[in-house]
């Protein structure tokens, strides 16, 4: 699996939240969440950092949207998901347990697993990720609470952080195997 359908709860959530509101976007999300680690659960997959991570973060969100009924607006969603996606990719790297890893075995052999390169690998392409959620944070953050700056730049700046980390995380690892297929006997 990629790790591309592990972020469709964000979509489901900024489209519902776009079309219907905060509340709609919340629980759409934690739908999705679910189904997604229900299906991994079913295929006796193991259940990824990144989904159960997301099940937590909307279903938090969720909960504290029922109950304290906060005056949400687009963007403080968009920064409270945003800062929780981050808050993913930073304990994974913390707990030596980068985000990436889960994904990353099921596309290579598991004699690959154990050497040092492939465990670097992940951290750095976590922690890529990890940057990207920390620029969709600042641009969220910038579009809730600096006027000066309009909707477009936290967009465009979103848009770019993210399509950076999908594409570092296909360049890197063929950049890592070509160089290492040059060394190998």
């Amino acid at each position: 699996m990629s790790i591309l359908p592990s972020l469709s709860p964000f979509a489901v959530c900024f489209v519902l939240m776009r079309v219907r509101s905060p509340l709609a976007g919340l629980v759409g999300a934690v739908v999705v969440s679910l189904l997604l680690c229900l299906r991994m659960i079913r295929r006796g997959e193991s259940l990824k950092i990144l989904e159960a991570g997301s099940l937590v973060v909307f279903g938090a969100l969720t909960v504290y949207t029922l109950l304290l009924a906060p005056a949400w607006t687009v963007a403080t969603v968009r920064l409270a998901v945003d800062t929780g996606l981050l808050a993913i990719a930073l304990v994974s790297l913390a707990i030596g347990r980068p985000f990436t890893l889960q994904y990353a075995r099921e596309r290579v052999p598991e004699a690959i697993w154990a050497l040092p390169v492939f465990y670097t690998t992940n951290r750095l392409i976590t922690g890529v990720w990890a940057g990207a959620f920390a620029m969709l944070v600042a641009a969220d953050a910038a579009a809730e609470y600096v006027e000066a700056i309009p909707l477009w730049v936290d967009v465009a700046g979103s848009v770019a952080a993210f399509a950076a980390a999908v594409w570092f995380s296909r360049w890197y690892p063929e950049a890592v195997r070509r160089r290492f297929a040059s060394v190998a006997p």
